[in-house]
């Protein structure tokens, strides 16, 4: 309040004014230059339900999800079609890999064999080399043309050092091509190398092969050995079982083409891995039966290859190589596969001849199955190799570097 002085002025109230008891007006939202909210949209039942398909592929604008999202939850017929319509779209958009599954091949053989058998089957000591033939062939038909070319170098163990030699996925391909000619020939099939000539080993022949074509292997070379790979497994159906026994020349030594064959699938199994390595190509290990098949040869061809090297020189002597009667077990060394396809063995370590003895154990060593197939192959060195060992400690060194030493070219 104010008031007059004496003297006729007006001076101000000291006390402070209260506030109003009325608030001011609020300020509307269409004066702010904000964009208006959006009305929910208002949609009768049949038009939600002609959305369902829609919503369920992602594809309503953002009102009508709202307004269909709404919906379903008061309404349990449409909630039910909404969600068989989800769960078919999720078998339109199946989360896969567009790379066919290596065992497509052999799955979809069980399948027909189950409903009808073949007239001639197949032996079973060829089917692991029916399988890791068709395994590769299929690795084959997904690379492109550049990819023939790139570089792969082959790996083998000479008995006292790790070697390799430089060459192309073509170059693999024809390398196999040449000694599974040693195949073809016994069965009485055309050699690849055409004549024949002082290549009898497997070195030899591949030598051979690279050096009469005027120009380096390439992808062309896919086609025969694919149609020698077919004609050997349909021989060797039509032989009969009994072919097995058949003498495979290696050169400096042989085998029953029923380890050969498993020789040679072995080798393939193991150049498919060299060419996936360097095509950057994803590649599995054989199934565990022929895994296995192949463990089993490996541990037999080490008595002969234990005393190959002892008579070159290359390892310890056997503890009494002349004092032990023939037939008499020797000391054993255990050998123990682990993993798939595993198993136990016994090696003889004083003479080929001599059986295993689980009495005269010495030495024991422990290996994973890929690891002691690698090591056979010439891709893992006997001192890297990842073995729990036991025992006599020179026997199981020999025992390693025998392993390495069945590999070759």
């Amino acid at each position: 309040m104010t008031g007059a002085n004496p003297f006729g002025e007006y001076e101000e109230d000291p006390a402070p004014r209260d506030p109003p008891r009325i608030p001011v007006p609020r300020t509307s939202i269409e004066d702010t230059g904000l964009p208006l909210p959006t009305p929910p949209l208002i949609l009768e039942h049949r038009v939600l339900k002609a959305l369902l398909g829609a919503w369920a592929l992602a594809a309503c604008s953002p009102e009508e999800t709202a307004a269909v999202e709404d919906h379903l939850g008061g309404c349990g017929a449409c909630a039910d079609e909404a969600l068989r319509l989800r769960g078919a779209v999720g078998l339109l958009h199946a989360p896969e890999t567009l790379d066919l599954d290596p065992a497509l091949r052999t799955r979809v053989l069980q399948a027909c064999l189950t409903r009808r058998p073949p007239r001639i089957p197949v032996p079973s000591w060829a089917t692991p080399y029916d399988a890791e033939t068709a395994r590769l062939d299929a690795l084959l038909q997904d690379i492109g043309d550049v990819e023939w070319h790139a570089p792969v170098r082959l790996r083998w163990f000479d008995g006292k050092e790790p070697t390799s030699r430089r060459t192309t996925v073509a170059g693999v391909i024809a390398h196999l091509l040449t000694v599974d000619g040693l195949v073809a020939v016994t069965l009485g099939l055309d050699d690849p190398l055409g004549t024949p000539a002082d290549t009898s080993t497997p070195s030899a022949r591949t030598e051979a092969f690279w050096g009469a074509a005027p120009f380096p292997p390439t992808r062309s070379v896919r086609g025969p050995w694919r149609e020698q790979s077919h004609n050997l497994v349909r021989t060797v159906a039509f032989a009969g079982g009994g072919s097995g026994r058949l003498p495979v020349p290696y050169g400096d030594f042989e085998l029953p083409l029923r380890d050969s064959m498993l020789d040679r699938a072995f080798e393939t199994w193991v150049h498919a891995g060299d060419i996936a390595d360097a095509v950057d190509y994803p590649y599995e290990p054989p199934s565990p039966r022929h895994l296995h098949a192949m463990i089993d040869l490996g541990a037999r061809m080490l008595p002969p290859a234990l005393t190959a090297r002892r008579q070159a020189g290359l390892a310890a002597p056997a503890e009494t190589p002349h004092l032990v009667p023939a037939g008499a077990p020797g000391r054993s060394l255990r050998l123990e596969i682990e993993g798939l396809g595993g198993g136990e063995w016994f090696i003889p370590l004083d003479a080929p001849g001599a059986p295993a003895s689980q009495d005269r154990e010495v030495a024991h060593v422990a290996l994973d199955g890929v690891e002691f197939c690698q090591l056979a192959a010439g891709h893992v060195s006997p001192e890297e190799a990842a073995a729990g060992q036991s025992g006599d400690r020179e026997a199981i060194r020999d025992v390693l570097f025998a392993a390495a030493s069945l590999s070759r070219m």
